[in-house]
């Protein structure tokens, strides 16, 4: 039938709540070994503080432990008639502390501490038992309580040397407590000066020409410290950055700036002149920036082609297959960032499909500040790979048409190959030279020119920039750009009623290629600058060391990898009001140029101003001719010789 609840029998529970360290344990062990040889001992030091388990298993072990309690005992002291007495039941008297302190038990039940025990005959001996006493007045205490009571005196001596232990070891811990407090306060008084005595020893010195020498000649044998060079780099940027206080005496900023150079190309990779290129154009704090943000890759990105598909279905799909992304931005309806991914990026049927284009996070910026319209002619000159063409006809939803142009024809086998895996069907694919572009075909409403440039905001992609490039590149590359822009404004139609602008835009941070190249576009034709309609990304410069730019280049971006985690980038968008073409403002040349004009009234010659009667000019007009050279040759002799 199962098992019967045995309601005298209960569960054994934990030792509660608020439960501390068990001890009394050698009053349980005194039922089995003798008093001498029982080697657990409670100490003495005042009565013990009852548990709130003490109710439970004195009620428990009332009836079961009372016959061998008293078996035990009288083994021990020699029971007998004569000391019957020791039986006689003592009550209990409950005394309230003067501090209410009241303990609850694991059963929710209050339990008070303070039990004084006090015995018929009178006697004003203190009893307090190991296990508490019941809450009812008329309880008597166990045998096995008393027992325990009349051996405490027999372990008072072995209690009273472990107290003594304890209260040494406790006095040990609080002498050790205060000394780390002292030592502490100490460390707080000295915390300034050694911290200065800190910063007067490590304070930055800069390297004799002679140190500077044995390093260069162990750099050729020897791999450079890169650790060593990395502090120097540190100390002179904080001395650079509070010159005025931290400078040694007699030292220029010139030989920081010269010695901070030399130790950035040697921790970065950098060329002398590209190096010194950056730091005209950043601020030092900012350069360390740049140079480390370009030994990181950007993050790979994806474009979603929504000629075939939906960005949600896209990244449903690519999650499917185990890839990790998110969305790019806010500032962008299509684009996907991917964090890592199980299977290749450029393999997936997706791809495969045309559902997506890799294509980086700065190569959608030039076409959102284009934003081409539906049914318009469009023009990008420099088109290779073909991302942006295929985002400007996925912008068109196939209509109108563009023309993707490149001076390279294998650059253009991928042009072909990506148009028509996106599904591109508005576009024609040439291979002509920018610069002659507006005589092979022109009137277009918007053209996006990304022209060629050095490379020097990828230089994560291709780390060879670092090196490789000198005076002689950046100016060759600023050349070729000045003509490919002004044959792109040619190209453009000013009257055009949706369009007339052009985007100019390149992978580059240099100057000498961006703004200076703009500056130059807005002197030569006849345009203006426009804002992009970016909501993001640094203005570009107006003036840069001792030359200044058309005010209206605040409305260009630049874009930083280690401001935007992008590459480097830079977009400048014109608006051509007309398609004439200035000419040189000096010579004859403007007013041959300048169209006649024809005035809208007629005006009368001012009158010519009457000459007096009888004056010596019309007398010598009135004498005959022979009459007036005789007259002439007779004043030439009457006047005298000059010396």
């Amino acid at each position: 039938m199962g098992r019967k609840l045995d309601p005298t029998r209960k569960e054994k529970r934990g030792p509660g709540r608020k439960a501390r360290k068990q001890r009394g344990a050698e009053v349980e062990l005194a039922r089995f070994l003798p008093p001498g040889k029982c080697g657990l001992h409670r100490p003495a030091a005042g009565p013990r503080r009852p548990r709130p388990s003490d109710r439970r298993v004195s009620s428990r072990r009332a009836g079961d432990g009372q016959e061998e309690a008293l078996q035990s005992r009288q083994k021990e002291s020699g029971f007998s008639d004569s000391n019957s007495k020791w039986l006689a039941p003592a009550k209990a008297k409950k005394t309230q502390p003067k501090g209410n302190h009241v303990e609850f038990s694991s059963d929710g039940e209050v339990e008070e501490e303070i039990w004084e025990m006090e015995e018929e005959d009178g006697s004003s001996e203190e009893m307090v038992d190991d296990y508490g006493a019941s809450s009812s007045e008329e309880e008597e205490l166990l045998p096995i309580e008393k027992a325990a009571l009349k051996q405490k005196p027999d372990r008072e001596g072995i209690n009273e040397d472990d107290s003594e232990e304890e209260e040494e070891e406790d006095e040990e811990e609080e002498e050790a407590e205060e000394a780390s407090k002292q030592k502490m306060g100490q460390k707080e008084e000295e915390g300034p000066d050694v911290q200065l005595n800190l910063d007067i020893d490590e304070q930055f010195k800069l390297p004799t020409s002679e140190e500077i020498e044995k390093e260069d000649i162990l750099f050729i044998s020897e791999p450079p410290d890169l650790h060593v060079i990395h502090q120097r780099i540190q100390g002179n940027m904080e001395v650079l950055q509070d010159f005025g206080v931290r400078r040694e005496e007699g030292r220029s900023r010139q030989e920081y700036l010269a010695l901070l150079r030399r130790d950035m190309a040697a921790y970065y990779s950098y060329s002398d002149f590209l190096l010194t290129k950056l730091m005209d154009i950043f601020p030092l704090p900012e350069l360390v920036n740049f140079l480390e943000a370009n030994e990181v890759p950007r993050p790979v990105t994806i474009r979603t082609n929504t000629l075939k598909t939906r960005r949600r279905d896209l990244a449903q799909a690519l999650i499917n297959r185990g890839v990790n992304l998110d969305p790019l931005g806010k500032w962008s309806k299509t684009g996907l960032v991917i964090y890592d991914s199980t299977v290749p990026i450029g393999a997936t049927p997706e791809y495969l499909a045309g559902h997506y284009m890799l294509q980086g996070a700065s190569s959608l910026l030039p076409v959102m500040a284009l934003a081409p319209q539906e049914n318009e002619r469009i023009l990008d000159m420099c088109c290779a790979p073909g991302g942006k063409t295929s985002y400007i006809a996925q912008l068109m939803k196939n209509t109108g048409m563009i023309l993707a142009n490149d001076s390279s024809a294998e650059r253009l086998r991928s042009v072909v190959g990506n148009l028509h895996r996106l599904g591109v069907t508005n576009a024609v694919v040439s291979n002509c030279d920018g610069r002659q572009f507006p005589k092979v075909l022109g009137g277009f409403d918007r053209v996006l020119l990304d022209a060629p440039c050095s490379g020097t905001g990828v230089i994560s992609k291709d780390p060879a920039v670092k090196t490789n490039k000198d005076e002689k590149d950046i100016q060759r590359c600023a050349h070729l750009q000045k003509e490919l822009i002004l044959s792109a404004i040619d190209s453009v139609n000013a009257a055009s009623e949706t369009g007339g602008y052009i985007v100019y835009c390149t992978c580059s941070i240099m100057v000498e290629e961006n703004e200076w190249v703009v500056d130059y576009a807005l002197k030569k034709r006849n345009v203006r600058l426009v804002a992009t309609g970016l909501d993001f990304g640094k203005e570009g410069f107006t003036r840069f060391k001792d030359r200044r730019f058309h005010p209206s280049l605040k409305c260009t971006r630049r874009f930083y990898p280690h401001t935007h985690n992008m590459d480097g980038f830079f977009i400048a968008k014109f608006k051509k009001f007309s398609n004439a073409i200035p000419q040189a403002q000096n010579g004859p040349a403007v007013e041959a140029a300048a169209p006649p004009t024809i005035p809208d009234t007629v005006t009368e010659p001012p009158p010519k101003k009457k000459k007096l009667e009888g004056s010596k000019a019309d007398k010598e007009q009135k004498l005959p001719q022979p009459a007036l050279k005789k007259k002439r040759s007779l004043q030439a002799q009457r006047r005298p010789l000059k010396a």
